[in-house]
């Protein structure tokens, strides 16, 4: 079994190592709180006690209805609009409408994972926004965003990388 050093950032196994020795596996997983387990034709999973996934669960909803309270009230929004630009950084590439609408769609998607169990709620928040910052920053991929479309074929798309 090929588990990393203590303090590394994260423990791993195999997942050949799981299905040799699941006992030994599961016993590490409980000590360490969780445990990677890597497989080379599938993505990675992460072992963990139900405790473990329950606080983590507990943890994002309550961060997500703080955030949404806040919000609510004037110096709380404020507060987290500041913020923003040091959370991420590529905001300043949005104008003021777009962060606002970028912070709501946020803390909402953060509220759908927190709530509805939407787990990629957020992540496709920050891939869109990113993308759109992105966009904007760069003069000529925003001229072709603004350019009126023509016709309906409008061909195909590609994703910058």
């Amino acid at each position: 079994m090929s588990i990393t050093h203590p303090g590394a950032e994260s423990e791993s196994v195999t997942f050949t190592d799981l299905s040799r020795n699941p006992k030994a596996v599961a016993a590490r997983a409980a000590a360490l709180g969780s445990l990677r387990v890597t497989h080379r034709d599938a993505p990675d999973m992460v072992l963990t006690t139900s405790a473990l996934a329950e606080c983590t669960e507990e943890n994002l909803t309550t961060a997500s209805r703080l955030f949404l309270a806040l919000m609510k009230q004037d110096d709380g929004a404020r507060s987290l609009l500041l913020a923003l630009p040091e959370v991420f950084p590529w905001v300043r590439h949005l104008d003021e409408e777009e962060v606002r609408a970028f912070t709501v769609e946020l803390l909402e998607s953060l509220s759908d994972a927190a709530e509805l169990g939407a787990r990629e709620a957020v992540h496709r928040t920050l891939v869109s926004w990113r993308a759109t910052a992105r966009i904007n920053a760069d003069p000529k991929q925003l001229a072709q965003a603004l350019r009126p479309l023509d016709g309906d074929d409008l061909g195909s798309v590609e994703v910058p990388g």
